[in-house]
């Protein structure tokens, strides 16, 4: 299965959005989406540090249920929220880089937010 950079990001904003009271965990259940894929991106996000999930899988299935985002969700979903920095971003990694590397995507974003921030100051 190939990581797919944007179901990560509908799945932070899905997780966001939710009242979560830690340990409690819920589905992600997302429009286009199956739910092998989006247990698979959990279980990839849970293994970057990006959320908390909790396994519930049967012996025919694997299900991973998301109970928080941690620091690094927060960080990146903070990076990725403008829906022009996110395809900017994207763009830039995808010409120069050939694919979405994790690091070079996050940094990318990083420096786009950082150009913005500091052309409004001069």
């Amino acid at each position: 299965m190939k990581r797919d950079m944007d179901l990560i990001r509908e799945i932070l904003f899905e997780i966001e959005s939710r009242k979560l009271v830690y340990p409690r965990s819920h589905e992600v259940i997302l429009e286009g989406y199956k739910r092998s894929d989006i247990s698979y991106h959990v279980l990839i996000m849970q293994e970057a540090g990006l959320l908390r999930a909790i396994e519930v899988s049967t012996a025919d299935e694997l299900v991973l249920h998301p109970s928080r985002l941690t620091w690094e969700g927060h960080e990146f979903l903070e990076a990725i929220k403008d829906d022009g920095i996110w395809n900017q971003a994207k763009d830039v990694v995808l010409e120069k880089g050939g694919g979405l590397v994790f690091d070079v995507l996050q940094a990318v974003l990083v420096q786009i937010i950082k150009n913005a921030v500091l052309s409004e100051l001069t």
